[in-house]
C-alpha cells in the first residue's frame, strides 16, 4: 500500500475530552521459544514498510508504531488518550496549539525525549511526503516540555495528527532512520532482515505498561503462506485471507475483527477533454462522468450479494465510506440492489443498448471502462470481478486489470481504481472530497470532484470549535437533502464493503480488547494488553 492512499479527525478535542486512562507509570526456528515470545505473520495489509519503521514516510501512521512513542493515542473505542502528552491548549483562533509532555521519558539509547524531538519529528514530517501536515506552519519547543505548533489554516482536526505520528530523536535522526530505529515506546529494535523479518524486544525503561510479550518477531508473507505457517505451527498469529473463515486448525482460533476499512471504486468526474496533470497523465472519463452511469451502479448492485461472494461473507455493507463513524450520515443510506430502478435512470440518460450486444451506448459511445486494482491484493480482485458480473446485467460493461501502484498512479487520473480508506480521522474526508485539496503527487480528491456547496459543508466541518456542529457538516458534505458527495447526490465513488480483518492464532492467545480496525489494520494497536492464558 502506498503512503498516498489514506490509510479520518473528530472535530477539535479539549483536554476534558481526553481520557484519564493514559500511558503510565533472525533464527531459522521460526517458532516462540517461550511463552512470553510471540512469532506474527504479516503481510496482507500491515506488512514490511517498503522505507523501514520511520514514522516521518509513513511508518506506524493509523496503527501501533511498536518502536515510537506518540503524543496522544486512541483507546479501544476510539477515545483520545495521553501518551507523551498530559495536556494541551489552543488559541480561540484555532491557529496556536500547545502540548505538555512527560519529563520521564527517553529514549532506547538512553537521552532524553524533549519537546525539541517533538517540534523537530512534526517540522521534517511536514516536509515530507509520507505524513498530510499541510495545515502545520512550524512547530517550536518553549521548553524541555512544552512544544507550539502554529498552523496555517484552524483545522481543528490537527489533534488527530497529534496521535498518529511517531516521535524521533533529533540527535539519532539520518537517512537511514527507518533501518535502525530509536525510540521510546514499548518496543525496542533489533534487527531488520529485509524481505523475511524484523524482531523487536520489550523496552525495560518504557514508562507505561511493559508488555507480556517480552520478544516480537514479525515475519513478512503473503496470506497464503501465512496460513500453511500457521497450520504447521510456525508461527502463533497470522493474518489470512477471507476465503480461510471456515478452516479448522487444532490448538488455533480464528477471530475476525470488524473494520472501519472500506472497499470502494473511484469515479473520475470530468469528461476526457484531453486534458493532462502536471506528471503527463491523462485527465477525465467520458462514461463515468456521466451521473447516469454512478447513479445506476450504486443504486443496481446488490452489495451483500458481493460481500458473501467475493468476501466470504467477511464484511458489512457501506455507502458513503464512513457510515460506522459518528459523522457518518445515516440519511446517506439507501436501499441498492434495485436493478429495474437502475436501468430506468440508465435509459432517462440516454444510454440504449442500439445493437442488441448487452452493452448500453449514448452517442455512439459504448458505457464500457477499465477498472483497476492493486494486483496484489485478493479481495480488492475479487470484488472487482464480482462488481464487473453484476454490473453487466445493467448493460455497463467493466474490464478488470490487476496493476502495481505505480502503474496505477499513472491511470488514477481517467480510470476508476478499488481503494481502500478507513481512518477516524474526518479530514480525510476533507482531503478526499474538497476541491482545493487536489494533489496530482497523492490521491487526495483523485477523481478531481468540484462542488462549492460540498465544499462550504467542509470547511465549515474542519473548522469548528464545536463538535456536534462538526460532526452535522460532515453529514451535510455527504448529502444535505439536495446534493452531496455520496450516491444520493452526485454519487462520486461506490462505496461497497468495510471488509473484516481475520486473523489465525493460538488457543491460549489473548488480545484483550482490539482497537476499531482501520485501512492497513492495525492488530497490534492493544498489544500491551496481549498475553497467554496458559503457561
Amino acid at each position: 500500500m502506498p503512503a498516498g492512499e489514506p490509510v479520518s479527525p473528530a472535530s477539535r478535542v479539549s483536554d476534558e475530552s481526553v481520557s484519564d486512562e493514559s500511558v503510565s507509570g533472525g533464527s531459522d526456528n521460526l517458532i516462540s521459544e517461550g511463552s512470553d515470545e510471540l512469532v506474527a505473520a504479516v503481510g496482507t495489509h500491515g506488512g514490511e514498510p517498503e522505507t523501514g519503521f520511520n514514522p516521518i514516510t509513513g511508518w506506524g501512521y493509523n496503527h501501533e508504531p511498536l518502536v515510537q512513542s506518540t503524543l496522544f493515542k486512541k483507546d479501544s473505542n476510539g477515545s483520545l488518550i495521553h501518551d507523551l502528552a498530559t495536556g494541551y491548549s489552543v488559541t480561540e483562533d484555532g491557529l496556536t496549539w500547545t502540548v505538555n509532555i512527560r519529563d520521564d521519558v527517553k529514549f532506547h539509547d538512553g537521552v532524553p525525549l524533549t519537546a525539541r524531538d517533538v517540534a523537530f519529528t512534526f517540522n521534517t514530517a511536514a516536509n515530507s511526503s509520507g505524513v498530510d501536515l499541510t495545515m502545520l506552519e512550524h512547530a517550536a519547543a518553549l521548553d524541555n516540555s512544552t512544544v507550539e505548533f502554529k498552523l496555517n489554516d484552524p483545522q481543528a482536526t490537527f489533534i488527530n495528527k497529534l496521535a498518529v505520528l511517531g516521535i524521533v530523536p533529533e540527535h539519532a535522526y539520518d537517512e537511514t532512520y527507518g533501518e535502525n530505529p530509536i525510540g521510546s515506546g514499548p518496543y525496542r529494535f533489533v534487527q531488520w532482515n529485509k524481505g523475511q523479518q524484523a524482531i523487536f524486544e520489550a523496552n525495560p525503561d518504557y514508562y507505561g505498561q511493559k508488555p507480556y510479550f517480552k520478544k516480537l518477531t514479525l515475519l513478512f508473507m503473503q496470506s497464503d503462506t501465512a496460513f500453511a505457517a500457521a497450520k504447521s505451527g510456525q508461527v502463533d498469529l497470522a493474518e489470512i485471507p477471507a476465503s480461510y473463515a471456515n478452516e479448522k486448525v487444532d490448538g488455533m482460533k480464528i477471530v475476525s475483527l470488524d473494520s472501519i476499512d472500506a472497499r470502494g471504486i473511484s469515479f473520475p468526474m470530468q469528461p476526457d477533454t484531453g486534458r493532462k496533470t502536471e506528471n503527463g497523465y491523462s485527465i477525465g472519463n467520458n462514461v463515468t462522468s456521466d451521473p447516469a452511469i454512478r447513479k445506476a451502479l450504486n443504486l443496481g448492485i446488490d452489495r451483500q450479494v458481493l460481500i458473501n461472494g467475493a468476501l466470504n461473507g467477511q464484511g458489512e455493507e457501506e455507502f458513503t465510506g464512513v457510515d460506522k463513524l459518528p459523522f457518518g450520515n445515516k440519511e446517506a443510506i439507501f436501499e441498492d440492489g434495485k436493478a429495474d430502478e437502475a436501468r430506468k435512470i440508465l435509459a432517462d440518460g440516454g444510454w440504449k443498448d442500439t445493437d442488441g450486444d448487452g452493452i448500453l451506448e449514448k452517442n455512439g459511445l459504448k458505457a464500457e471502462f477499465t477498472l483497476l486494482y492493486y494486483s496484489s491484493a485478493q479481495e480488492r480482485q475479487a470484488l472487482a470481478i464480482a462488481l464487473s458480473e453484476e454490473a453487466r446485467k445493467l448493460g455497463i460493461n467493466i474490464n478488470v486489470e490487476g496493476k502495481s501502484w505505480n502503474e496505477i498512479d499513472t491511470l488514477a487520473h481517467s480510470t476508476p481504481v478499488v481503494f481502500g480508506f478507513g481512518s477516524l480521522d474526518p479530514a480525510d474526508l476533507y482531503l478526499k472530497y474538497y476541491s482545493k485539496s487536489y494533489n496530482p503527487s497523492s490521491y487526495n480528491n483523485i477523481i478531481m470532484y468540484d462542488n462549492p456547496v460540498v465544499d462550504n459543508y467542509l470547511r465549515a466541518a474542519i473548522t469548528s470549535v464545536d463538535p456536534g456542529t462538526a460532526s452535522r457538516n460532515w453529514q451535510l458534505a455527504a448529502w444535505d437533502g439536495t446534493t452531496g458527495f455520496s450516491a444520493k447526490g452526485d454519487a462520486t465513488w461506490l462505496w461497497i464493503a468495510t471488509i473484516n480483518y481475520l486473523f489465525i492464532m493460538d488457543e491460549d492467545l489473548d488480545i484483550g480488547t482490539p482497537k476499531i480496525q482501520p485501512h492497513g489494520a492495525d492488530i497490534f494497536g492493544n498489544i500491551l494488553e496481549w498475553k497467554r492464558t496458559t503457561i
